[in-house]
């Protein structure tokens, strides 16, 4: 194999004990530069203690997050190590006018206020962030109501225990948005989320999937089933609404009645078991029969219609057509 006369003398040697293709690939191949963003006009970067000479507070809660350790201590690449201009674009232009509202356009802002287009800070943070579990991001609901990643994350400070939320929990994060769901989690009936048992993200994901309501697994009764796995079945007699859809019975956040249910017993089951022939179709209330009078049914005790019926999500047992075993 003959090599290039022009190589030095140490290459060549290298080159003929062996170690030919690492040494033509070093001779061609330089350093990468980080992507310029097309925002800033042709500027240049200017390094990351130009930016701490003026910007001292940010430099300090900036100091204690994980960005700052990947870039600073452990960079997996060229962009990384620039550190500040990583994110908000090299600084040259920004270095001529500082201060002028007109000159903000210099810089990738993440903030509403900075002005920064909304397509441009996501481009800047999937440049780093995308695939896994940002794969669905493009067309999520988020995405599609022109939320940025800034407006849930803060990279510039440690205010959550992980994933530099912008609140000290995921929860409180959506909740941001998400009043209903807050008021739902706080009725009688609920999901753990007060007590610190779970959080949004066990059943959500916030970056997007392929599901409705950015659910992590491919149906609702998948998602449920992920943490009640006694009520997947297959059933040997099964409940036809349980078997379509958990949210036929239980409200998913929280409800005022017992076990997250829509509507209390008896009156959720007579919604479909109005069947005039049988004794599901009286109404009662703590009266007894509506509109009869008398003594209070014992049907709207306990567990109401569980009382008999007590496999409601379903049997299998030979004799439990009725779901009573």
């Amino acid at each position: 194999m003959k090599f290039p006369s022009s190589l030095p003398p140490l290459r060549l040697a290298l080159a003929a004990s062996g170690f030919a293709a690492a040494v033509l690939v070093t001779s061609i191949v330089a350093n990468p530069k980080p992507p310029v963003p097309a925002l800033n006009n042709g500027a240049e970067y200017v390094g990351e203690a130009i930016c701490i000479a003026c910007h001292q507070p940010q430099n300090t809660q900036f100091t204690h997050t994980l960005h700052a350790n990947v870039f600073r201590l452990n960079p997996k690449n060229e962009q990384e190590k620039i550190s500040c201009e990583a994110c908000h674009g090299p600084g040259s232009n920004h270095l001529k006018d500082p201060v002028s509202p007109s000159n903000r356009s210099s810089l990738v802002g993440f903030t509403r206020e900075w002005g920064t287009p909304v397509a441009l800070q996501t481009a800047m943070c999937q440049s780093c962030h995308a695939g896994a579990g940002q794969t669905f991001w493009d067309g999520s609901v988020h995405a599609t109501n022109n939320l940025s990643c800034s407006d849930c994350h803060n990279p510039m400070a440690k205010l959550s225990s992980g994933g530099l939320l912008k609140k000290p929990s995921i929860n409180e994060t959506c909740y941001t948005c998400h009043q209903q769901q807050r008021a739902e989690f706080a009725k009688r009936s609920h999901m753990p989320l007060l007590e610190g048992k779970m959080t949004c993200v066990d059943c959500h994901n916030p970056h997007g999937s392929t599901t409705k309501g950015m659910l992590k697994a491919d149906s609702i009764n998948e998602t449920c089933y992920s943490c009640h796995a006694e009520k997947r079945g297959p059933y040997l007699w099964e409940h036809a609404p349980v078997r379509d859809n958990c949210l036929s019975c239980h409200n998913p956040h929280g409800s005022n009645h017992d076990k997250l249910l829509n509507v209390a017993r008896p009156f959720l089951c007579q919604q479909c078991h109005g069947n005039a022939q049988g004794h599901q179709s009286t109404l009662f209330n703590a009266g007894g029969a509506i509109g009869g009078g008398g003594a209070p049914s014992t049907r709207i005790f306990g567990r109401s219609c569980q009382n008999c019926h007590s496999q409601v999500h379903g049997s299998n047992h030979p004799g439990g057509a009725r779901l009573q075993r």
